[in-house]
């Protein structure tokens, strides 16, 4: 994506106007691409890097698949995930589920991966969150918007 196109896009990500619209169209439009595309394509991809997480209900127990925008780390050995919401005011039922059980897979540029999930506070989320925010400034509107702390995660590949 072009200089012009990336600045245009974090503009118009970091308005209510998107906020409002976007969690019903994104997950959809990304979801159906993906189970088309056998999990070799998201559409949301084409602005920044992004997963499917398969995280566990932390009510029903069940599956819970969900697309999500990352922060690559360390060549695709870890990732940051961003409970942001659109900078909606409450957390993303994906970052609940990650709390009760964060034993999870995604699937990564079409490879299922198993993963292990963790809330990361302090100096550490700190650090991370100065990452995520270089790398998508419009995380820093969300965050600006909500009353609560954005939740951010770092997961990391499972061994077998």
């Amino acid at each position: 994506m072009s200089g012009v196109a990336l600045r245009w896009v974090q503009k118009l990500s970091a308005t209510r106007a998107f906020a409002r619209t976007a969690p019903h169209v994104i997950p959809a439009l990304d979801r159906a691409v993906h189970r088309l595309t056998r999990g070799k394509v998201l559409l949301s991809t084409r602005m920044l890097p992004g997963l499917v997480l398969t995280s566990t209900g932390a009510r029903s127990g069940l599956p819970r698949r969900t697309p999500l925008a990352c922060v690559p780390e360390d060549e695709g050995r870890a990732w940051l995930l961003v409970g942001s919401n659109f900078g909606r005011p409450g957390h993303p039922a994906w970052s609940a589920n990650l709390l009760a059980h964060p034993d999870a897979e995604i699937s990564w540029k079409g490879r299922d991966i198993p993963v292990a999930a963790r809330l990361l506070t302090g100096e550490e989320r700190a650090a991370a969150w100065q990452a995520v925010v270089a790398f998508w400034p419009p995380y820093a509107t969300y965050q600006a918007r909500v009353d609560r702390q954005i939740r951010l995660f770092r997961i990391t590949r499972r061994t077998s």
